[in-house]
């Protein structure tokens, strides 16, 4: 029961994944008649229906098919991940497979079968050692894709608005844009507070643009920082009274942001790049782009990226011989290409050639010359575990303007100090 290489036609198997869909509510248990089939669990981070949770299902059935005596019961995100995986860590019940979230080293790990003497480890794309490798070297997930983000936007908005994208390295250049589209009738910058990620994204984006390397080394050793929490609070005061964010905040899903985006609604978008492919399913000819993040304090602008969309094996699961030529499976070069080129990504292995679509032209320009620094996602490397809640909470509480600047500094510092004390 191994993975064969052969060319998986997934276009073939892409009318099972509405079934698939349909099963990943169930416990798992199998079919009616499976006999002894075995069934993994994957859990895994994606909301239902979104296009990286449909190309993983579809590679599930297609799995299914070269091994039939395995079921993959890939189960959609709930409303706490994050909190769920605690729980399941705590009791020792974790799934064969789940989504590492861009912790496979800091959080899971010690849960995670090691991966780094698998038959495609050497394929691992060394812009990811910094991020997923321990001082021995071991790696504990599958990157399908390598995650660079910078600011999604609509090409046609910024056109109309005489602005030029490449312009917009700096933050007075920034605010200069904002201020032109506000004026063109559309809104600069979507946020949610209903889908809560997108807020804690906002603080996440700007976060490493208001930290200097020596005071973000202070953060990461436990000594809280306040200068970058207020330059950072401030902008975003800044922006929210000049009327930049959308009005709906509130009550906008990630379906409602992605349709503005596409529908030249909104301007620009801080979230992952797999929000343009949800963009393009609701408005097929929509013109997208991402730029790299200018710096609040005035350093170089940054693009953000790390572990994109990664599978880990529980090293402790009966079933764990499967769980790894399931990973096999999805590493195989076509199998992580199609994948990668459905999430808009690049690949987390080496040569692999991804469709990256509209978003080609940027990655081109900013990612490909190495010409723009990368930086981490400012919570993992420099805030204790469970800060994330707190940069959601205290975001939306300016935008809403539910919170000062003080406040939000003076919330920040109490939650660091006591997080960083649990650690």
């Amino acid at each position: 029961m191994k993975s064969g290489s052969r060319k998986r036609a997934l276009a073939g198997v892409a009318g099972l994944a509405a079934a698939a869909v349909a099963l990943s509510g169930c416990s798992g248990s199998g079919d009616p008649g499976d006999g002894e089939k075995i069934t993994l669990e994957v859990q895994s981070a994606m909301a239902e229906g979104t296009p990286r949770y449909e190309a993983l299902t579809a590679l599930a059935k297609a799995y299914e098919e070269e091994n039939r005596d395995v079921k993959v019961d890939v189960v959609a995100m709930g409303n706490d991940y994050e909190g769920d995986m605690k729980v399941r860590m705590g009791s020792g019940d974790l799934p064969d497979l789940w989504a590492t979230h861009g912790w496979s080293l800091l959080r899971y790990s010690e849960f995670l079968e090691p991966l780094n003497e698998q038959a495609w480890a050497d394929k691992l794309n060394p812009v990811l050692d910094a991020t997923m490798k321990n001082d021995d070297g071991e790696f504990f997930a599958l990157p399908l894709t390598t995650d660079v983000a910078g600011i999604l936007y609509n090409k046609t908005v910024l056109e109309d608005a005489g602005v030029d994208p490449a312009s917009l390295g700096d933050i007075d250049a920034f605010d200069e844009a904002l201020a032109k589209v506000k004026d063109a009738g559309v809104v600069p910058i979507s946020s949610s507070g209903k889908d809560d990620w997108f807020a804690g994204n906002v603080a996440d984006w700007l976060g490493s643009g208001s930290y200097d390397d020596a005071q973000s080394k202070k953060l990461a050793d436990g000594e809280f920082v306040d200068s970058g929490f207020e330059a950072l609070f401030g902008k975003l005061d800044e922006w929210a009274k000049a009327g930049y964010f959308n009005p709906d905040f509130s009550s906008a899903t990630s379906d409602d942001i992605a349709t503005a985006l596409g529908q030249g609604k909104t301007a620009f978008v801080m979230i992952q790049n797999s929000l343009a492919l949800s963009a393009k399913q609701f408005v097929p000819d929509a013109q997208l782009g991402f730029i790299p993040v200018p710096a609040i304090n005035g350093d170089p602008e940054y693009l953000i990226g790390g572990e994109g969309v990664a599978l880990g094996a529980w090293r402790d699961g009966e079933n764990k011989e499967e769980a790894l030529d399931f990973l096999a499976f999805l590493a195989e070069p076509e199998n992580i290409e199609e994948f990668a080129s459905e999430d808009g990504n690049p690949a987390g292995l080496t040569d692999i050639d991804v469709d990256l679509g509209d978003l080609s032209d940027s990655y081109e320009q900013f990612f490909t010359p190495g010409e723009v620094r990368m930086v981490p996602y400012f919570d993992r490397a420099y805030l204790p575990n469970g800060m994330w809640n707190t940069l959601i909470s205290t975001t939306g509480g300016i935008i809403t303007g539910q919170t000062t600047v003080d406040s939000a500094v003076k919330q920040t510092e109490a939650e660091f100090g006591t997080l960083y004390g649990q650690q």
